[in-house]
């Protein structure tokens, strides 16, 4: 890869779980700062995580973070607002490149719209460095929001599942109903809305 030819990694964090944005990092990787480590950050530890987080901030190219709110997911569909969380983390990472990059790699098996060629990779997390690091720019990004509303709803437990259907997220769904963050239009968060009305 030349100075000049610049590649960006896309993927998105938060498309399971009933609660929530959908959050997507896209990141530039400088090959004259390498970065040690990069995975998939659903195979890295919190702490590992964290740790990569900040030295992608440091050292990357270029960096940035996107999301689609719940309001955004309901109102389009969670496949919808994850292209939409993509598309606006490129366009922040565009602000601090200064330019667009000139090829999108996406993590999956579709790529949003974009004035750039981009190509979408199955399993791309595990395969291109710069996936990886977009990969944990997200995860780390939306574990952070997730802490945030444990603080202010504690008693959903957000912290032990980050908003996943798990048992014990679902038991408290249904003694306690939705918060605003839910997602109403994913089943569990609507049939629950829709048996406090009957």
């Amino acid at each position: 890869m030349s100075e000049s030819f610049w590649v960006c990694g896309v993927d998105e964090a938060g498309r399971g779980p009933l609660v929530g944005a959908v959050v997507a990092g896209a990141v530039v990787l400088d090959p004259l700062n390498p970065i040690a480590g990069l995975k998939d950050s659903k195979r890295l530890t919190p702490a590992r995580r964290d740790a990569l987080y900040a030295e992608i901030v440091l050292k990357a190219k270029a960096w940035g973070v996107g999301e689609a709110s719940p309001l955004e997911i309901d109102q389009i569909n969670i496949l919808q607002a994850t292209m939409l969380a993509m598309q606006r983390a490129i366009d922040d990472l565009c602000i601090r490149l200064g330019r667009w990059p000139d090829k999108a790699l996406i993590d999956g098996n579709r790529c949003p719209a974009l004035p750039i060629p981009a190509e979408a990779i199955v399993k791309g997390d595990s395969k291109e460095p710069a996936i990886s690091a977009a990969s944990i720019m997200a995860k780390v990004t939306r574990d952070r929001q997730m802490q945030d509303l444990h603080g202010r709803y504690p008693q959903y437990g957000f912290l032990q599942h980050m908003g996943y259907p798990t048992p014990v997220h679902l038991v408290a769904l249904r003694q306690f109903g939705a918060c605003p963050e839910h997602r109403r239009s994913f089943s569990p968060v609507r049939v629950v809305l829709e048996q406090a009305k009957i």
